[in-house]
């Protein structure tokens, strides 16, 4: 009676696809895990809303040469592959530098330099030779995704302190009482590192919690 009888599954979605995106928001977090690209986060993260446009065109510039240079990872020649990479990166920066321009004067000139500095990421680089360039356009969008978002994740979450602390604000409109007394250090050099060490204590904190259960 058992002959001829067939079990019908569902098919099963690929984990590791998700997995390629999920990694970066938390368990390899570019900031927070490998503790990278801290040039662009230290400095521009006295603000929500510099520390947002700064992740956002970092995140852009970062799944576009993921997906070109996934692209053509069979056609570029391995002895200039950086050089090639460093192209492809350099043209989605200067996308941005302009698409940023033209949409605030404001914001471009207090993100200043550090636009351009984008091109020299390590974050972007390092996903490209490690990622984009060994994998297919479908991973390596994920893969940018996911460190992407986990890099404005914690741009966000350094900007978003400093500013209230620092200014009582957050993008520009009062959060905390006028009797507060302005932490004025944490909008200072100074407070990104006092910011950056207590969202370390508390990822690792989180982190180790979630090991030991």
């Amino acid at each position: 009676m058992s002959a001829g009888i067939t079990k019908h599954t569902e098919p099963k979605a690929d984990p590791s696809s998700t997995d390629e995106f999920i990694k970066g928001l938390w368990r390899e977090n570019p900031v927070f895990v490998q503790v990278v690209g801290m040039c662009p986060t230290l400095a521009v993260s006295n603000s929500a809303q510099n520390a947002l446009a700064m992740g956002l065109a970092t995140a852009f510039v970062l799944v576009m040469s993921n997906i070109l240079v996934s692209a053509l990872r069979n056609f570029i020649p391995k002895e200039v592959r950086i050089a090639s990479f460093i192209l492809v990166i350099a043209t989605f920066v200067t996308i941005v530098d302009y698409a940023i321009q033209a949409i605030s004067v404001d914001l471009h000139k207090n993100l200043g330099a550090f636009i351009a500095l984008i091109v020299v990421n390590c974050i972007i680089l390092s996903r490209a030779e490690a990622f984009a360039s060994k994998n297919g356009i479908g991973k390596s969008i994920l893969d940018a995704m996911g460190m992407g978002l986990g890099f404005v994740f914690a741009l966000f979450c350094l900007g978003a302190v400093r500013e209230i602390l620092g200014n009582g604000t957050l993008f520009g409109i009062a959060v905390l009482p006028e009797s507060f007394e302005k932490w004025i250090i944490m909008i200072l050099p100074a407070g990104g590192f006092f910011t950056l060490a207590a969202w370390l204590l508390l990822f690792n904190f989180f982190k180790l919690k979630k090991a030991k259960a």
